[in-house]
């Protein structure tokens, strides 16, 4: 099941900070790691920080986007100290790794760190299905980014132990899946004019917090975006027979 599982660490900002969270994996098992525009990387710091950990870091997949380190992901875990007031559903470490587990049975999974000084933004969390908010004093919530791969891990290893093996009951859409379902409905509600009276960016986010609990399978996705074509050529149909009814006036 680990070996299904992707480390995602978001703008990185200080390659000490990579090495030593390559070290935490290793400690705990972990092996995949995905780095999104890192500031400095490959660097000497985060080898010397790494402590041992170097294949990690010469396997490390760098990417150039969030989609592209999230792709053949069935299912994301998000980490952040900040509860958004629009939020996917938000768990403990300990509620959240069975829930990883039993999807890294079977498919690829990920777990996603923001950048050290801000976290991620509500655009990345928006791509998870959980988010997860480790238990912290709230006047100093903030973990190096090391820390909180390294508890995660002792986390995963810890459900790990009870955890019994079995396949999902269903079969998960990918993350490249439910972002062409987004990106269509996005379209489709643009073109039919709800967003005249709506604030585009933050109905999405409600509507991407509605899917992510759906847990929506490939076989789902293909119906919802086959009644979006629909509306899409009913909607053309219409304006097509307007603009005729009225081409005299």
């Amino acid at each position: 099941m680990l070996d299904n599982i992707r480390v995602v660490l978001s703008h990185t900002t200080h390659p000490g900070n990579i090495g030593a969270a390559a070290r935490a994996m290793k400690t705990m098992g972990l092996r995949h790691l995905y780095l999104i525009n890192p500031r400095l990387f490959p660097d000497p710091q985060a080898v010397a920080m790494a402590a041992g950990a170097d294949d990690l870091l010469r396997d490390a997949v760098v990417c150039g986007s969030l989609d592209e380190a999230l792709r053949g992901v069935v299912f994301t875990v998000a980490m952040t100290a900040r509860l958004r007031d629009i939020s996917i559903e938000v768990k403990t470490p300990r509620e959240a790794m069975p829930l990883l587990l039993q999807q890294a049975a079977a498919q690829p999974v990920a777990l996603l760190f923001g950048t050290e000084m801000s976290g991620l933004t509500n655009e990345e969390m928006g791509k998870a299905q959980v988010l997860v908010n480790i238990p912290a004093n709230p006047e100093f919530s903030s973990l190096n980014l090391a820390a909180a791969v390294q508890l995660i891990g002792y986390e995963l290893n810890v459900a790990a132990q009870v955890h019994v093996p079995k396949l999902p009951e269903t079969n998960p859409a990918s993350h490249e899946q439910m972002e062409g379902l987004f990106a269509h409905l996005e379209k489709t509600l643009l073109e039919i004019g709800f967003f005249t009276t709506q604030n585009p960016s933050r109905m999405m986010q409600r509507l991407r917090r509605l899917y992510a609990r759906a847990r929506l399978e490939p076989e789902e996705i293909n119906i919802l975006r086959g009644i979006l074509s629909v509306t899409t050529e009913y909607n053309a149909r219409l304006a097509k027979r307007y603009l005729e009814e009225h081409s005299d006036v």
